[in-house]
């Protein structure tokens, strides 16, 4: 399957920097679990957590791909 660019330099860095945040935010909650300074059941903890890595590392390769999942379902977005 070739992924078709379908979003401008603005989009990319936008989903760059969104993926970013969503990595180190990831990795703040990670702390947060581990260190048990707020009471979190584990297996919801730990699951938040996956999601925040899965999704920021997905944000980062639309951004290098150029692709945007959303828009090649047909969804107008802003960038």
């Amino acid at each position: 399957m070739v992924l078709e660019c379908n979003i401008d330099s603005k989009g990319r860095a936008l989903r760059f920097f969104a993926g970013l945040l969503a990595i180190l935010g990831g990795a703040f909650a990670y702390l947060v679990l581990m260190l048990e300074i707020m009471p979190v059941p584990e297996s919801i903890g730990t699951l938040g957590v996956l999601a925040m890595f899965i999704g920021g590392a997905f944000a980062i390769f639309e951004a290098k791909a150029g692709w945007c999942v959303v828009r090649a379902l047909g969804f107008r977005t802003r960038y």
